[in-house]
């Protein structure tokens, strides 16, 4: 009997230590269920937060569209690294540093994100990119005269007229291979006036030559600008008596400038003249005085003038403003990095001032073979009405 107790007790003893067992369990396992649901819900609400940051990044961001012609990437402003040249240790620090402040896009970045990115790096490294536009306007050019051209500028007129607008700002005694830009400028317009045709004029206009290029001296300089070679014949002594008058000296007044040839040029009409206007310059106007609207109101006066544009080992901001001006007005830009590309552009001004040239007595040929043919029948006409 005792042992039939003591088996009993023991049996109770045992199911309610298993049943403490089981309930622990039960709790544990229900506590690790509600933990995993905390972490689920914890992981989801990142999850959440994280697509509505991303959304919210994304409405914030708006990339500006990316190029889709020729004519939109060669509109597209050079790039301030567009000739960056990675050699070397330091270097890649530098270019580390260059584009630190681009945005992050190591982490899972949207395409709008990737879209941005790409964007803002084009702006910094974009080359300068001449499309077919002013191909075109380099054939127009190259083939200037012919009669099928409707645009009356690119015809042949009576009298040809050459104007060099010439940037002598004080950056233009930087040196390229041992020599100052503004001799290199000289000797190049030199070299094209000596070759020139007799009957044909040149004139030239120099901007930035007074002053320096101190702040107490940018208002005497923005406002200089001189012709020192009036519009006429070239005469050698004269010439380079001009060329001698100015030096490089202070600030970039390019629209002053612009605005004075229309002056200069005022009684030579489109009408019964070809009036090509060169303007050179070494950087960016620096005196505030509208270059792109000064251009656009020589070119569309009654002048009639074409208007082309010469970079002179320019920077990336300078070419942007440049290529602005030349494509205003519909003229040609080009950048040339050395006295030699110079005068390579010059040389093309010099085959059509020949062109010219040869248009002008093939027309006189004519028009006294016409006296001569019309003297012979005036001679018919009162041999035949002699009595």
């Amino acid at each position: 009997m005792k042992l039939f107790k003591k088996s009993i007790i023991s049996f109770t003893i045992l199911l309610l230590f298993l049943a403490g067992c089981s309930s622990g369990q039960r709790g544990n396992e229900e506590q690790n269920s509600k933990e995993t649901s905390q972490n689920q819900m914890k992981v989801d609400s990142i999850k959440v937060k994280n697509k509505e940051v991303n959304k919210n990044k994304d409405e914030n961001i708006e990339p500006e569209p990316l190029p889709t012609s020729y004519e939109a990437l060669s509109n597209l402003p050079q790039g301030e690294y567009a000739d960056i040249n990675v050699v070397g240790e330091e270097a890649k620090k530098e270019i580390k540093k260059i584009f630190s402040d681009l945005p992050d896009i190591s982490r899972n970045p949207s395409k709008k994100e990737l879209d941005y990115y790409y964007r803002e790096l084009l702006k910094m490294v974009q080359k300068d990119y001449e499309g077919p536009e002013n191909l075109i306007k380099r054939l127009k050019f190259e083939t200037f005269g012919n009669p099928e051209f409707s645009d009356s500028r690119y015809q042949f007129k009576e009298n040809l007229n050459v104007v060099f607008i010439i940037d002598a700002s004080g950056s233009m005694a930087q040196k390229i291979n041992g020599k100052e830009k503004m001799a290199s400028a000289k000797d190049s317009i030199l070299n094209f006036v000596n070759k020139l045709p007799k009957d044909a004029k040149v004139g030239i206009r120099v901007y930035g030559h007074k002053g320096t290029g101190s702040d107490s001296d940018k208002a005497l300089s923005c406002s200089s600008s001189e012709l020192v070679y009036p519009i006429s014949n070239y005469n050698e002594g004269g010439f380079q008596a001009a060329l001698n008058k100015f030096s490089p000296s202070g600030w970039t007044p390019i629209g002053l400038a612009l605005r004075e040839a229309k002056n200069d040029l005022a009684s030579f009409d489109g009408a019964n003249n070809t009036n090509i206007v060169y303007l050179v310059s070494d950087g960016i106007d620096t005196c505030e005085d509208q270059p792109i609207e000064a251009a656009k109101d020589l070119y569309s006066s009654n002048i009639s003038p074409i208007i082309n544009v010469i970079g002179f080992d320019v920077d990336s901001e300078g070419q942007n403003q440049l290529k602005q001006i030349a494509a205003a007005t519909e003229g040609i830009y080009n950048t040339v990095t050395n006295e030699s590309e110079l005068q390579k552009e010059l040389d093309q001004l010099n085959n059509l001032a020949d062109q010219w040239q040869e248009w002008l007595e093939r027309g006189k040929q004519h028009y006294e073979g016409e006296l001569i043919s019309n003297d012979l029948n005036f001679r018919r006409l009162k041999l035949a009405n002699k009595p």
